[in-house]
């Protein structure tokens, strides 16, 4: 009989949740892992209080046409500004206020369903730019989606992670809400795949672009968020070639402040091969592996063992967060046609599992150029979703580690999905990821990086002004 699982001091627990600005209430339990008697799960019930500017902005919000009948705009900067970013330094110079009139429209580079998107530039602070999403207040109440634009600004306001947008502020006036981001010079991904040979993507770019899209779905998911809307289009490039996840008014915030997470340690993992068999893959603990979704890791060398190191590195055992899975469900039709899961069209409800089906499509739309159940109608495209099996198309030929990710990820039972139950630890486990370095993704150098005087060259070329577009 093997002997018993070393337990985690409960004074070592601090040192596997990052620093953060959001008082964090943990409570613990104790199991054994019955797929692996060597094995500990602590189940943490992770109680995030919400932070009061969060709640503040919506009654901010309804309130705004009584309380800026004197003023024209009313400023909410974020509660967790970046260091040393010379953009919110510039706002700070400012005087820490803002308007839509220190901004200066360049180029329109974007619109949606709820509203447009404009590259900006603060004025007098030499170049600094900014993404600002403007939306028609009385327009979203009449279209019903006022609830949307609350969520995304909600959501945006919460979040801080390397792969997912810095909000510097939220603007509001009685007519317009514009929400301020970064800029990607780099456009998205759908744009981007257009420019490659054959408009498809490598096998290393795939992997790069996935690993984080992953990453960020991951800390999404643990937030107690589901996204809803991957895909290339809201893939950005950020000047430094890594990824920018966008557009939030289509996810799912869950109402409960409190999620579910599971802290593994296995003292004695298994050694570092896969097999495609499903079971296998949810239960694999011990490849390298982010311990959380932001890539704070304690210790790299015993998370990422090679060959040559000493044994006593070697035995060094492997702990691991699954966010997974988040207690929430819809059964709104929300998403783009091609990505939509089948749960989602038959209405059945639906959960995070959603955002790995679409991880699977958009997978296969950056290997082949488009997605595996497009039909000549959106009609014909849901009933291939939900009843067409999975099909390869012969070129371009991919890895097998590939197609049997895609595989696993595409299939049609949500319960028996890859993700459904370990989250994106499963998937990182795949062996498509073998040799990612989870812990130090934003030390990988980009497939593509965008040219360094870009944006200063959209600024002179699009030199638009406020007065033809009419924000006042």
């Amino acid at each position: 009989m093997p002997p018993p699982p070393s337990l985690i001091p409960f004074t070592k627990l601090n040192s596997l949740f990052p620093p953060t600005r959001t008082p964090l209430s943990l409570s613990l339990s104790l199991t054994h892992n019955t797929a692996n008697s060597n094995s500990i799960i602590i189940t943490v019930v992770i109680v995030r209080i919400i932070s009061d500017t969060m709640h503040s902005s919506a009654e901010d919000d309804s309130d705004n046409p009584a309380t800026t009948a004197g003023a024209e705009w009313t400023f909410t900067a974020r509660n967790h500004a970046p260091s040393s970013d010379p953009c919110w330094e510039a706002i700070e110079r400012g005087g820490g206020t803002l308007g839509l009139g220190d901004l200066r429209f360049v180029q329109r580079v974007g619109s949606g369903d709820i509203g447009s998107v404009y590259l900006v530039e603060l004025k007098g602070s030499n170049g600094c730019l900014f993404a600002a999403k403007v939306m028609d207040k009385k327009e979203l109440v009449a279209r019903n989606k006022d609830t949307r634009a609350k969520v995304e600004r909600e959501i945006l306001q919460a979040v801080d992670h390397p792969f997912l947008p810095t909000l510097y502020a939220s603007l509001d006036s009685p007519r317009w809400s514009c929400l301020l981001t970064e800029f990607c010079p780099g456009g998205d991904l759908h744009v981007l795949r257009q420019r490659q040979p054959d408009k498809r993507f490598h096998h290393a770019a795939v992997r790069f672009y996935a690993s984080e899209v992953v990453v960020a779905l991951e800390y999404l998911h643990m937030m107690g968020i589901i996204y809803r809307d991957l895909k290339p289009e809201n893939v950005l490039i950020r000047s430094d070639g890594h990824v920018m996840l966008t557009d939030f008014d289509l996810s799912l915030k869950g109402d409960d402040t409190t999620s579910t997470a599971q802290i593994v340690f296995d003292q004695d993992p298994p050694s570092n091969t896969c097999s495609n068999d499903h079971s296998k893959n949810q239960c694999a603990l011990a490849m390298s592996s982010c311990m959380l979704p932001n890539c704070i890791v304690p210790s790299v060398p015993c998370f990422h063992p090679k060959r040559g190191r000493s044994k006593r590195s070697s035995r060094c055992g492997s702990v691991e967060i699954v966010a997974e899975p988040i207690e929430i469900r819809s059964t709104s039709f929300v998403g783009t046609h091609e990505y939509l899961a089948p749960e989602v069209i038959s209405g059945e409800g639906h959960g995070n599992a959603v955002d790995w089906w679409t991880l699977g499509v958009f997978i296969f739309e950056l290997f082949y150029g488009m997605t595996p159940f497009k039909g000549v109608e959106h009609e014909l495209t849901l009933a291939n979703i939900v009843a067409r099996a999975l099909e390869f198309p012969k070129e371009p030929m991919i890895p097998g580690a590939a197609r049997d990710l895609i595989s696993q990820l595409l299939v049609k039972d949500s319960t028996m999905r890859l993700g459904s139950t370990m989250g994106a630890l499963a998937i990182k486990h795949h062996p498509f990821f073998n040799g990612v370095n989870w812990a130090l993704l934003r030390c990988a150098t980009p497939p593509y990086i965008p040219a360094s005087d870009k944006c200063k060259e959209l600024v002179r070329l699009y030199n638009c002004t406020t007065n033809t577009i009419d924000f006042y």
